[in-house]
This record gives structure tokens, sequence and C-alpha cells, in this order.
């Protein structure tokens, strides 16, 4: 898919990774619808400067733990955005609690941003998409944004990790359901950022940077570039792109 001209949607698409994969996508022509829930502050600063790189750029704000916001943002874009071209699911909750202290709310809350929101948007957006005039074998893209937890048993996170897993196979039932018109594809990032509250300087995270076997961290960057190969690439579904630097390689971490 050449992205010039065309539309993307990312979650969470005001700060860290979301906001690379926005800005990126931009750089390569497309304009942007920039999610967000309640960064509307760094959602504006996005904004600003994906417009200063020449193209359009749209605010949507929903709660993902609730359809009909999300209901709400899709009738809202359809009145504003011209088409629709990718979805990236980027948007999560990253919870960590003690098996024994997850309650039945943790439970829900999780999986309802981190799995049933995918879900419904990719519903919603899959629909868009084919009414979207396309190409000849051009399809309509979805990216979601998984994580290691998702593939390996952390201790500490089952809620979060069950979420991903369960993501994970939705990006292979989405790909063949949908397929030829939209394809669905995952990223599955290890160390990139770290997390809200941990310095990059801190201990931990040079110890996180050892246990990577290319002994570094990656980047949202590296990130947003991925997101743009899968655009590109047409003959890409149900694929799920590891981007850690052979972490998932290693022993598996603990909370």
């Amino acid at each position: 898919m050449e992205l010039k001209d065309k539309v993307a949607l990312v979650t969470g698409g005001a700060k860290r990774v979301g906001r690379a994969i926005a800005l990126e996508l931009a750089r390569q022509g497309a304009g942007v619808v920039v999610h967000y829930g309640r960064s509307r502050e760094e959602a504006r600063d996005t904004e600003e400067e994906i417009r200063a790189l020449g193209v359009p750029c749209w605010l949507a704000q929903a709660d993902l733990r609730k359809p009909e916001e999300i209901d709400a943002l899709f009738e809202k874009l359809r009145d504003q955005a011209p088409r629709l071209d990718v979805l990236v699911n980027s948007a999560a909750s990253f919870e960590s609690k003690p098996f024994s202290e997850i309650t039945a709310e943790d439970w829900d809350t999780t999986l309802a941003v981190n799995l049933r929101a995918p879900f419904l948007l990719t519903q919603r957006a899959a629909v868009w998409m084919r009414d979207s005039p396309r190409l000849k074998d051009e399809s309509g893209l979805v990216v979601n944004m998984v994580d290691l937890a998702g593939v390996q048993a952390w201790c500490g996170f089952a809620h979060h990790g069950v979420s991903k897993a369960g993501l994970l196979h939705l990006t292979r039932l989405a790909a063949r359901e949908l397929a030829p018109a939209v394809r669905v594809n995952a990223i599955v990032p290890g160390a990139i950022l770290p997390p809200p509250g941990m310095d990059e300087d801190s201990e931990l995270w040079r110890q996180t940077c050892e246990r990577v076997p290319l002994h570094r961290t990656g980047s949202p960057e590296l990130v947003a570039r991925t997101v743009v190969y899968l655009a590109e690439n047409e003959f890409v579904t149900g694929a799920v792109v590891h981007l850690d630097g052979g972490e998932r390689l290693t022993s598996v971490r603990d909370a």
C-alpha cells in the first residue's frame, strides 16, 4: 500500500510508541487520526507536529473500555475523514498484580481495553476499509500491538498476559476472516521504552538491556518503521513480527 493520501487511525497515538507510529505514518504522507483517552495535551502536541508535516490530522477521544464510545468514535470520524486504510491498535493497559490478588474487576477492565476494544475497532474499521476505494490487490491494514507477556508466562501479569495472548490469536482469526479486503498483522515489541515511572538510567532497565541477546534496547521509531513495512508489503497477513532483539529466546522475566 502506498501510504501517501491514505488515512490511518492510531489508538493511543498521543504518546510513547503510539505517537511515534502516528508521526511516521504522517511522514509517509498519510493523514492520521490520533486517538487518546485522557492525554488531551499530548494529543494536541502530536496533532500540531503532524499538521506541520503537511498532512491532515484528526483528534478522537474515547474510553476504549466502553463499546458505545467506540461506536461514537467511528460515527464522528465518518463525518470528518474521507476514508480509512490503516488501523493500529496501540492503546493498552499494562497492569501488574500477583495472581492471587487479581479481582474480577481487574480482569474485566484489562481484557476490555487490551482484547475487546481491538476486536470492536477492527470490526468497525473493516467495514469502512471495504467502503474506501482501492487499487487492484490493495487491502486495508490492521496492526495489533502485542508484547512479550502474550508469548511468555510472566509472573505478576496473568490478566495482561492472557489479554495479549488472545490478541495474538485474534490477529490470526481476523486475518483469515477479513481477507482479501483487509490484512491483519501483529507486532510484538520487547524492550522499547521503560514502563511509566521507570527511568532509562535505572539499574532495572540496564539489566533488561543486558538480558536481550543483542545487548541493547529498541526504540519507538523501529516499531513505527515496522508498521510502515507491513503497510507497504501487500503479501503479508496473519504475521507476527517479533521486534525484541531476541529477548523471547531468553528465560522468562518475573514481575
